[in-house]
């Protein structure tokens, strides 16, 4: 169904000789075993994913990527579709809030326009890669053609390709688009199985009628939907071209070595799909925050995934990850920096 080349790549193996120095390490550094915590873990982790005895998230790569939907023709959002085309804009002239954390972390910022009903007001600085001015309507039909989704999954893996080219060591991914955490949603029970309410919120803000609203929509896609544990069917059947773009970018990532830090609800649906698509991609994925979105909880334990952070937040744009990355550089750093007992000649306990 879908050009192998974007989501085929082989994906290395955590290095086991690397992550038994780092554990190694870990228990000869100036500090009682375990005082600090999960830090601890992450960093021997990230190790292994490295093959590398002193890892490293200097460098750093956020992708947004952005896309419209058909199924707000349902009345699922709180706000009008132009805004997806106003947020790029808002993305690339730096007054969005990726746009302000990637600055404050040095990050790469890339912004890449996957279709919107109405075009951003600007261009400098969007990657164009316009597959079409929004899915269709989930509610009636699928979401997009099988051309579509090959587009949007290679989409993403050219936005890993870049990532690595320009020496990233750690890759985020955003999204944007009116009416995708119904889209999201929608993936998410045909994944699980799960009916749609048990995965259905508020998404930016709609109130408890809106939210039943939503909760019928994706139960008449649902209904619809012929296949429903297909990750590719998922996808295309009832997903939105930036989810599909996230689950190839993921891929790709893993593929050329970057560690992938994944945001919230929605990211964390297309890191389901992509796991379905790719079981030996779930190493490469770090998970940044639980969210406020209802459905977020029951993803990260069926990945299995226990995140870094809860701080309640449900803005998506990669934003949540954004603020976990100096959480994983001090990992690192406590890790490569601190002194071993020997080094600092303090006796240790036994």
């Amino acid at each position: 169904m879908t050009d192998t080349a974007c989501w085929q790549a082989p994906i290395a193996a955590p290095c086991p000789q690397h992550r038994e120095r780092a554990l190694a390490r870990q228990a000869r550094l100036t500090k009682p075993p375990g005082s600090l915590g999960r830090l601890e873990g992450v960093a021997v982790e990230l190790a292994a994913l490295q093959a590398s005895d002193r890892p490293d998230l200097d460098a750093v790569a956020i992708t947004v990527f952005a896309a419209d939907h058909g199924v707000c023709a349902e009345g699922v959002s709180a706000f009008p579709q132009a805004v997806t085309g106003q947020m790029i804009a808002n993305f690339v002239t730096g007054g969005a809030a990726i746009s302000v954390l990637a600055r404050h972390l040095d990050a790469r910022l890339e912004v890449v326009n996957l279709g919107t009903v109405a075009p951003p007001p600007v261009s400098d600085g969007v990657v164009d890669e316009t597959i079409a001015p929004g899915t269709d309507n989930l509610a009636v039909r699928p979401a997009m053609s099988p051309e579509q989704l090959d587009a949007a999954l290679a989409a993403g893996d050219r936005a890993a390709a870049r990532a690595a080219e320009a020496g990233a060591r750690l890759f985020v991914g955003g999204e944007m688009g009116i009416g995708n955490t119904t889209s999201a949603s929608a993936v998410a029970c045909a994944l699980l199985g799960k009916p749609a309410r048990s995965l259905t919120g508020p998404g930016t803000g709609l109130d408890r009628y809106g939210v039943g609203r939503k909760v019928a929509v994706i139960e008449r896609a649902l209904r619809r939907h012929a296949d429903p544990r297909d990750p590719l069917q998922a996808l295309a059947s009832v997903g939105g071209f930036e989810i599909a773009a996230l689950a190839g970018a993921f891929i790709g990532a893993a593929a050329r070595g970057l560690v992938v830090l994944v945001d919230g609800f929605i990211v964390t649906v297309a890191a389901l799909a992509a796991v379905r698509l790719r079981p030996e991609l779930r190493p490469w994925l770090v998970f940044s925050h639980q969210s406020a979105e209802p459905g977020h909880v029951r993803l990260l334990q069926t990945l299995e995934a226990e995140p870094l952070l809860c701080l309640d937040l449900r803005l998506g744009e990669g934003s949540g990850a954004a603020l976990a990355v100096p959480l994983l550089r001090q990992a690192c750093a406590l890790h490569n920096e601190m002194a071993t007992f020997e080094d600092a000649g303090v006796q240790d306990r036994s």
